[in-house]
Parts: C-alpha cells; sequence; structure tokens
C-alpha cells in the first residue's frame, strides 16, 4: 500500500501499536480456506471471519475471529501523537484526512437566542479564513479579470445604470454625493394593449350616432388602444443586498396615449357635437419619495425606516380595499428577524387624470384623507401561514366641492339621488391571511366598515355605515397545474330609506382576485344608464357593484346592491415560458333594493350572470422582461342583468379581449 510511491505501512503499523488490541491466534490459511461442504474456496475469496494479519504475522498465517474487525478499530491516537511521528511528509498526509474513531476538535456550542430562526455561525467559527483579505470593490474585480464586460443597454448582466455596481463618482462629478456606497437604478417599462370589448352603450340624449336610434341603449361595440411607457430612477445608498438602503431618492414618471372608439354619441364626452372616438395623452407622476433609514433594531438587520412624498401602498394581499399610488407619509419597519413587518401611514389623496388614471398633480389634492396601520405576523397562527391585521380610516370633507372630470361630466357630487354634495367617516377593520396549510394555497380578507355619512342621497339625512366583506381563494398544486376556488360577498343595501347604508364599497380597490383584469367583469366598465347620469354599476378593475361615479374621481358609495361572486379557475404552465389560465365566475347582487328605487323598476331578479375567460401569458426569454398575454373572456347575461341592460342588435353575450405586451428593462 503506497501513495506517491511513499508506503503508508508505517501509520497503520502506527496505529495498530497504539490500539491496545491483543492480536489474535494465526490459523493456517490452507485449514481455512475450505467451504461447509468440504469444497476448496477460490484462491480470490477469503471465508467469513478471516481478516489481513496485524504486521508482523507471517504471511501465510491469517486471523479467523469474528468480532476482530471491531477490535482493531482504534480509539483517537494520544494527544502527543505528533511528537511520536516525526517525518513532515507523514504528518502532511494525515492532516485534514477522516480516521475511524478520532473525533477532532470542534467550536463550541452556538447557543440559540432567537427561537425558531436560523442563524449562521459567526465567521470565527469558520477555521483557515483568517488568512483571506476582503476584497473593497468587488464589482470592478470581475471586469479587470474579463468575466464580465458592461453593456448599458445590457439588463441581464451588471450594469451600473441597473444598481449593480456602485456610481462612479469621477464620472459624475456634478452629483453631490460622498462615498463609494451609491447606486443608480433605472427601470424603462412599456406597456401595449388592444382591447375590443363590448358593454351595454346607452344612446345620446340630445342626438344620436345613426338616425333612428331612440331606444335607451344603443350598439355596444367599442375598441381602445393604449400605450404606455413607465420610466422610474432611483438615487440609493447603501449596499441593500443584506439591508435596507440608508437613504433612497425615487421618481416613476408614466405617459399614456390612448385611443377609444365607441358606436354612440356622448360617451367619451359630454358635448353632443363631439365625435365618437377620441384620442387624449397624459404625463402623470406615479412615484415621487425619499426613504430615509431610521435605525436598526438587531444584529440581524430588523428596522424602521420613514417614507414621504407619492408612494404606492397596498391594504391587503389581493388589494381589495386601498391599491393605489398617493401622496402620503409612511413608517414601516420589521421585528424579530423579519417575522413581524409593520406600516403606520397617511395619505393625502391626488385628482386622477379622467382617460389615464394616472396622478394629475396640477390640481390641487382632494380634501380625501386615509390614516391606516397594520401588522403582519408571519407563521401565524400556524406556520406556513401569514397573518395581518389592519385599521384604517377614510376621512373624507368633499361636501362643498364641485369636480367635473376631462371629458366635462360631473363627478363630484354624483348626480344621482338628491344630486347634493356628500361627506363621510369610515373605518375599516381588518384581517387578512396568506398562506398554506399543508399542500393547500389560501389567502383570505374580512372587512368591516363603520362609520356615518353625513347625506344619504335617498333621505337626505345622516345614516350610519356597517358593512361587511368577506374574500377567499383555495388552490391545490399538482406537478404543473394550480386549481383554484375563490368566494368574495360584499354586503348590499336592503332598504335605502332607512338610516343604515349596508352597502359595502371600497376606497380604491384593484383586485388580484378572479382572473384580475382579464376577468370580464373586472375588466370593463359597467355604466347604469337610466338610474343616474354618469354612474357605473361597477368600475374599471374593480369587483364591487358601488354605483359611483367613477373609481378615479368620485366618491365611495354605501347605497349599493353589494356583489356576491363563485369562481373556479385553473392555471397550466405547459412550459417554462407559456402559461394558460381559465376562470368560471359567476355573479348575484346581494340586494336590488337600491336599484330598484333608482330606476323604478318593480322587479330585479339578482343574478348577474356567468363570466368565463381564458388567458395565456408568453414569456419567450423566460423572464419578465418580455412578457406576452392574450386573453377572451365573455359575459352570459342572467336574469338581473337583463332586467337592467339591453343592447341594439339584441346580442347574447358580452365579450373581451385583451392583447397585452409589456417590455421591460
Amino acid at each position: 500500500m503506497s501513495m506517491g510511491g511513499i508506503s503508508l505501512l508505517p501509520i497503520i503499523a502506527s496505529l495498530a501499536a497504539q490500539s491496545g488490541v491483543a492480536a489474535p491466534e494465526p490459523v493456517d490459511l490452507d485449514e481455512a480456506a475450505v467451504q461447509a461442504d468440504g469444497s476448496p474456496v477460490p484462491p480470490d475469496v477469503l471465508p467469513d471471519g478471516i481478516v489481513i494479519p496485524p504486521i508482523g504475522q507471517p504471511e501465510g498465517k491469517w486471523a479467523r475471529h469474528d468480532d476482530v474487525l471491531d477490535k482493531l478499530t482504534p480509539p483517537p491516537p494520544p494527544e502527543n501523537w505528533r511528537d511520536n511521528i516525526t517525518d513532515p511528509y507523514l504528518i502532511e498526509i494525515l492532516e485534514g484526512r477522516r480516521r475511524p474513531g478520532f473525533v477532532p476538535l470542534r467550536p463550541e456550542a452556538l447557543t440559540q437566542d432567537n427561537i425558531g430562526a436560523l442563524r449562521p455561525p459567526p465567521p470565527e467559527h469558520f477555521a483557515g479564513i483568517e488568512d483571506q483579505l476582503p476584497v473593497p470593490d468587488r464589482w470592478r474585480l470581475i471586469e479587470t479579470l474579463g468575466v464580465v464586460k458592461e453593456r448599458w443597454f445590457d439588463p441581464y448582466h451588471q450594469n451600473t445604470l441597473k444598481g449593480d455596481r456602485p456610481i462612479n463618482r469621477d464620472k459624475v462629478k456634478w452629483l453631490p454625493i460622498k462615498g463609494d456606497d451609491w447606486f443608480f437604478v433605472a427601470n424603462l417599462v412599456s406597456d401595449s394593449v388592444v382591447e375590443p370589448r363590448t358593454f351595454p352603450i346607452p344612446v345620446g340624449i340630445q342626438t344620436s350616432e345613426r338616425p333612428g336610434s331612440n331606444d335607451v341603449f344603443g350598439r355596444n361595440s367599442s375598441l381602445l388602444l393604449s400605450q404606455s411607457l413607465i420610466a422610474g430612477f432611483a438615487l440609493i445608498k447603501g449596499s441593500t443586498a443584506f439591508k435596507p438602503p440608508d437613504i433612497e431618492y425615487r421618481l416613476t414618471l408614466a405617459y399614456n396615449v390612448n385611443y377609444v372608439d365607441v358606436a354612440e354619441r356622448r360617451v367619451l364626452d359630454v358635448r353632443p357635437s363631439r365625435p365618437s372616438r377620441r384620442t387624449d395623452a397624459f404625463l402623470g407622476v406615479q412615484e415621487a419619495f425619499i426613504d430615509k433609514h431610521l435605525g436598526n433594531t438587531s444584529d440581524r438587520y430588523d428596522f424602521y425606516s420613514v417614507r414621504l412624498g407619492i408612494q404606492p401602498f397596498q391594504s391587503d394581499f389581493r388589494g381589495f380595499l386601498f391599491n393605489d399610488s398617493q401622496l402620503g407619509l409612511r413608517l414601516f419597519g420589521n421585528r424579530d428577524n423579519n417575522r413581524v413587518q409593520y406600516n403606520l401611514a397617511a395619505f393625502w389623496r391626488l385628482e386622477k387624470d379622467t382617460n389615464s388614471g394616472l396622478n394629475d398633480i396640477t390640481q390641487t389634492p382632494r380634501k380625501d384623507f386615509i390614516f391606516t396601520g397594520n401588522i403582519y405576523r408571519q407563521d401565524f397562527p400556524f406556520v406556513g401561514m401569514t397573518s395581518q391585521v389592519s385599521v384604517t380610516y377614510n376621512m373624507n370633507r368633499e361636501k362643498n366641492d364641485v369636480q367635473i372630470d376631462h371629458n366635462g361630466f360631473p363627478v363630484r357630487p354624483a348626480v344621482i339621488g338628491d344630486l347634493r354634495g356628500r361627506e363621510y367617516d369610515v373605518v375599516y377593520l381588518g384581517y387578512s391571511a396568506d398562506g398554506r396549510i399543508g399542500r393547500i394555497n389560501l389567502t383570505a380578507s374580512f372587512y368591516a366598515a363603520l362609520g356615518e355619512n353625513r347625506n344619504n342621497f335617498f333621505t337626505s339625512k345622516p345614516a350610519q355605515i356597517r358593512a361587511g366583506f368577506a374574500a377567499a381563494e383555495a388552490s391545490y398544486d399538482v406537478d404543473w397545474m394550480r386549481f383554484r376556488l375563490s368566494g368574495m360577498y360584499a354586503s348590499g343595501d336592503r332598504d335605502p330609506y332607512d338610516d343604515r347604508e349596508n352597502g359595502f364599497d371600497a376606497i380604491f380597490e384593484n383586485p388580484i382576485f378572479g382572473g384580475a383584469d382579464t376577468s370580464y367583469w373586472i375588466r370593463q366598465t359597467i355604466p347604469f344608464a337610466g338610474g343616474g347620469r354618469v354612474i357605473s354599476l361597477s368600475g374599471r378593475n374593480g369587483l364591487l357593484n358601488s354605483l359611483r361615479s367613477s373609481k378615479e374621481e368620485g366618491q365611495s358609495n354605501f347605497n349599493n346592491p353589494g356583489t356576491i361572486f363563485a369562481g373556479l379557475g385553473g392555471d397550466f404552465d405547459l412550459t417554462p415560458q407559456f402559461r394558460l389560465s381559465t376562470n368560471f365566475n359567476h355573479l348575484w347582487f346581494d340586494s336590488t333594493s337600491a336599484l330598484k328605487v333608482l330606476r323604478m323598476q318593480g322587479h330585479i331578479p339578482t343574478d348577474i350572470g356567468y363570466d368565463l375567460s381564458v388567458a395565456t401569458i408568453w414569456r419567450p426569454k423566460a423572464t419578465q422582461n418580455l412578457v406576452g398575454r392574450l386573453s377572451g373572456a365573455v359575459l352570459l347575461p342572467g336574469d338581473g342583468f337583463k332586467a337592467l341592460f339591453e343592447n341594439e342588435q339584441r346580442r347574447p353575450a358580452y365579450v373581451s379581449i385583451l392583447a397585452n405586451v409589456i417590455l421591460s428593462y
């Protein structure tokens, strides 16, 4: 036995000598090599119990003891074993090798002061790194070695414009920054939409698009083309790979160009002389804030920070109550190794551009204020589930405001009921959960709306707000397939003339639920013709039947019919680049009492109908840099929808097609 020409027999002999095990009695190999039936054992096979003799035994003699293998396992060598072997080459061979019975010295056991957390050992517990030196600039080192060559237009490799490397201050001496830990991040997004659709379109009152169109509803076809360009820029201080930024300045601008063609006049503009098609453009400020890191509360970078300016905020996991980018002040942070997160925020709502939905900072902010606080707890009430408790207060003081949108239609106060202005105070108490129970994925939200409306537009008197909301989605994964079951309930007002308003309405919903924007009911606006002027039964990108003048510019309304939703769906990842989704939803009104009063109609059933959709998502590079979406949805009206709406062609269904391409840098 040798390694590189050097015999290892001295080492084996030394270990055997240290063991103190007596050598077994020798036996003759010829006598032992006989099988049970008396036949000889082949020369290359040793019988059971025969082991290689210890050093010094005659080569023809072998040991025959069944337990000799266990006895020959040596105990740990004495502490001064190195002193007994002076050959440096032999010591080097033993260094770092595993030997039976030898237990190397280990670092002291770690103590865990955060039960349940995974705490890695500190650096001093890793032997052999004492002679390693840190590299002060790992970003430029790889370029010097030729591993990566930076190209400004390449977002897939290290790029200074994407925040992968710190800013070279020698190239931007005009920038008032100090230190070598400043980063610049640029994001560019192109969002293109082609959307042919049909929905109930009322005929213009003063004039119509075609002679003889004297019915309440006209032709229902419409086409929307929209192109959005979003540019975001951020200046960040601090190494954010493992801790929050020390300070961040962010600005995001969005420019939208849209073209709409409808089949009737006075839908796109209040003036009947205007054509039934329109092209519009707008530049909005979607983010403009300063984020300051105030401090850390643990060595695991639990922190607290403050953010001031126009910033996005989502009140729950799916965006049921408030999901918007507004002017606000927000204190946020985490605790307990990021297992507890919290937000305290106040928002002053900005006006929106009518046709693009973007923030319009050229107008005075609304007298509509939001104060909210929430706390998240991971692994509560059990492992795998994250719980959130929230309190949100919406204070509206727009009773004396008159707001006309960019198309000339009044949106505040809403042209419904007594036509008087309104103001209200409402508190939303909420609980939301997101996670899994075993193999079942589960997300849910519950809200209670409590408050007072100063003017009920049915009675012109104050009314108490008492409304509720519940939504849940459960899904189950089978390999590349996910099957979903979802349900939602938003209470409706059953008596418009009492002193209570029981219809639930959100502040600014944008739900990711039941198919989201691929669903017909969520994607399209349904105008409530005949029961008010410029009133929608449900708004664009919304699920609730709120009877508002506008989701973007109108006020919340708690005199509404409510919504009941039940759905089945599935997501099928056919390839890493291609996903197919299906949704089969059914909708009802909770109560049609308010609709009956507004339409002065005797009987309106609660069945809205079936919303069926199919959607595809294609990511040719398996990244989010290029995403194509194509979906088709159809609404099969139920008795309640048919009692409210009709179309000139008497078509039995309404259709929505969405083609969307998103390019991101």
